[in-house]
């Protein structure tokens, strides 16, 4: 049986499904008949592809707006660039807004090589220097002032950045990760654009701040809720589409990060079961590290089960657990095989990533992988959203804990932890966890007309330690 019961001959294939939806998306924009357009994006669904496509639409006016780039044909993206306009054929101007100069330099680089003859402007700090990734699109310009990107189609910049432009109006605008945007940084760039598509996924971290927030708690405007959810707030008949294929997740990920994190509006994998493996090349020496990485070759997932204990935030067990998976997997020669790889790819240091809540645990992962380790990726997981890796080891933020506060209890950041990886995923966790979460169902105080947010912490915990315990490595 496949999708919801149906006969696998009724069921759509995942390319034709998303599609679909990004066919929807589309001519919600041309439509004109919405300010604003909102589409939910599952990890890995093609978020940043769908605004590369709609950015290259908007700025060439016409359907098929990449094609017409791409091939050079007439004028499209670059004779009509000069005024402003944005390229022949109704093509206008617009703004994209990212979160962070990572993202920026990524939406750069996607746009610049899909429409390599459109003009596109970075928006950046006066002491800015253009990344590799920018230096390599000649037609790409970089200024610290809107006025001297005038003749881009394109301009792009963080929402920082944008928030001191007081000058200019855009036809059109893109909120690309418009989950993580505050509302009041949406509020401090509205009067630069007419009409905005907002993409993000709903699942990941909400924006934080350093300062207590509970002054605005309940109120329509509260800052710290995302730009979206203040947005639907006041406009709640904008239309919003859902991406429903993850390309990034393979089959034995989608279904349980679904479950965990979406369960009111799921998706699938874009590949099946036999479209992705994990190879070990070289044997092991049998100990508890070989079987959990083992176990994430056959099956997508391992849970690394240390004692239970309650120790500080800087566990240095679990800190050196986590340094030696990572570092197995190297030794163990795993080899990726993948619709993009059909031949397979070694799993390489980049291609490996150990994600943990806190700075001070990725400094103590760090510090334990030495130089064999140097370039595989440790971070918390705000600053791995958006990232993607063949494997991730994972340092469950609940381990050792003494009590599960709403920090550790957010299901967005075991979301991001969990929901990086295109073939496995290896978590190392204390014993205890579920003991944990059973004493401590919530901390939160709860408060007047604050949107109840599903699932909860709580919920998604229990639903991905559930899943891991039918994976847990052996003890040692």
């Amino acid at each position: 049986m496949g999708k919801i019961g149906l006969p696998p001959e009724l069921v759509v294939p995942p390319g034709v499904e998303a599609e679909r939806v990004i066919t929807a998306v589309l001519a919600d924009l041309r439509s004109g008949e919405h300010r604003g357009v909102v589409v939910d994006s599952p990890p890995g669904a093609g978020k940043s592809t769908l605004v590369v496509r709609a950015a290259i639409e908007l700025a060439t006016g016409g359907s098929g707006g990449a094609g017409l780039v791409d091939t050079g044909s007439g004028d499209t993206g670059s004779g009509g660039t000069d005024s402003g306009s944005g390229g022949s054929g109704g093509g206008e101007p617009l703004m994209i807004i990212a979160q962070t100069n990572e993202q920026v330099d990524d939406l750069i680089d996607r746009l610049a090589t899909k429409a390599p003859r459109l003009r596109i402007g970075r928006l950046s700090a006066g002491d800015y220097r253009a990344s590799p990734r920018v230096r390599a699109h000649p037609q790409v310009r970089v200024a610290a002032k809107a006025a001297d990107l005038a003749a881009s189609a394109v301009v792009i910049g963080t929402a920082a950045k944008w928030a001191t432009v007081t000058e200019g109006c855009w036809p059109w605008a893109i909120v690309d990760e418009a989950y993580q945007m505050r509302s009041d940084a949406l509020l401090r760039v509205a009067g630069r654009f007419e009409r905005a598509l907002f993409v993000g996924d709903p699942g990941q971290l909400d924006p934080f701040s350093t300062v207590d927030s509970g002054r605005w708690a309940g109120l329509t405007w509260d800052p710290m809720q995302s730009a979206v959810a203040v947005l639907l707030r006041h406009n709640p008949h904008l239309p919003v589409r859902r991406l429903p294929v993850s390309w990034r997740l393979p089959a034995s990920a989608a279904p349980v990060v679904s479950r965990a994190f979406y369960p009111f509006t799921g998706f699938r994998a874009g590949t099946g079961a036999d479209d992705r493996a994990l190879h070990l090349t070289v044997p092991g020496s049998g100990d508890a590290a070989d079987r959990a990485v083992e176990s994430a070759a056959a099956t997508g997932w391992a849970l690394y089960e240390l004692p239970a204990r309650h120790t500080l935030r800087t566990d240095g067990e679990a800190a050196a657990a986590c340094a030696a998976l990572a570092l197995r997997v190297l030794r163990r020669g795993a080899v990726a095989v993948s619709e993009q790889a059909p031949g397979g790819a070694p799993v390489t240091a980049d291609r490996i990533a150990v994600g943990a809540a806190h700075r001070d645990q990725v400094a103590a992962i760090r510090a334990r992988l030495g130089e064999a380790g140097a370039d595989i990726t440790v971070d918390t997981a705000n600053r791995l959203q958006g990232r993607e890796y063949d494997v991730t080891i994972v340092l469950h933020p609940l381990s050792g804990r003494r009590d599960a506060t709403a920090f550790h209890l957010e299901s967005g950041r075991l979301c991001v932890l969990t929901s990086r990886h295109r073939h496995a995923c290896l978590v190392v966790a204390r014993a205890g966890i579920g003991d944990l979460l059973d004493a401590h169902p919530s901390t939160e105080v709860p408060q007047l007309d604050v949107p109840v947010r599903f699932p909860d912490g709580w919920e998604a915990n229990q639903a991905i330690l559930a899943h891991l315990a039918t994976v847990l490595a052996p003890p040692r």
